[in-house]
């Protein structure tokens, strides 16, 4: 499964991290909200989305007491009523296939605004499936081994053996992938065995990958990022840009 490991790329094209994560902790506190409303429980042991959203918040080091908030806030009644989960399917300059998806309170906005992104910086919106055909939806686990902690064939046998469907080493970074399903069980059985986690979520992973190679489109597909991930509806952009 080559072509995912683009972990230090993409952490290039978010910016600076620091900045950026009250942002972050904002859009995954309205991700657990949501979860809980769907899933009926603020108990992850009993909702197996809102323990996938968990998951993925401790990777990106949102405090545990941050968490407990939010869940007695998404216990309250009416909590997360007017928020809808919305995807959105366009192209970027070139053709760049890319999948947007959105919570918001504000069907009318917010699709205003993906179509105002989209025609300002790649090609505009197209119709619901025009472009997920060529992603496969995936739980990924990404481990930073920049500092030597682990050593790759122990890694991969963990992570074989606690279920996961794939493993992929690319330099000091180490890839874990898994059926959607089977996500919660892995990332427990590694958090067990004292594995911390870089990201953990379930994404839509690209089958395939497309450079692009004028400086114009290059630089109109970092606007077009930076747009989507300032905006507070934007929970998750996947895309098939090969910024190597």
């Amino acid at each position: 499964m080559s072509g995912h490991s683009k972990w230090h790329n993409i952490q290039k094209t978010k910016g600076a991290q620091d900045a950026k994560r009250a942002n972050m902790f904002t859009k995954l506190s309205k991700e657990m909200i949501v979860a809980v409303k769907e899933g009926g429980s603020a108990d992850p042991a009993n909702n197996s989305r809102l323990a996938t959203v968990i998951t993925k918040a401790r990777a990106a080091n949102m405090p545990n007491d941050n968490i407990k908030r939010v869940l007695e806030k998404a216990s309250g009644a009416g909590a997360g009523d007017n928020y809808e989960s919305i995807t959105y399917e366009g192209y970027g300059p070139s053709g760049v296939a890319v999948i947007v998806e959105t919570m918001t309170d504000s069907r009318n906005r917010t699709a205003s605004d993906m179509r105002h992104y989209f025609d300002k910086f790649g090609k505009g919106l197209g119709a619901s499936g025009c472009v997920s055909w060529s992603f496969d939806k995936k739980g990924v686990v990404i481990i930073d081994n920049e500092d030597g902690d682990y050593e790759e064939d122990a890694v991969m046998m963990d992570a074989l053996d606690a279920g996961a469907a794939d493993f992929q080493a690319d330099g000091d970074v180490f890839e874990i992938y898994t059926d959607p399903d089977d996500f919660n069980a892995v990332t427990e059985a590694l958090t067990q065995k004292g594995y911390t986690f870089a990201s953990a979520q379930i994404e839509m992973v690209p089958q395939n990958y497309q450079k692009l190679e004028s400086e114009e489109d290059i630089k109109n597909m970092e606007k077009l990022i930076d747009m989507l991930e300032d905006d507070d509806d934007v929970q998750n952009i996947w895309h098939n840009w090969d910024q190597d």
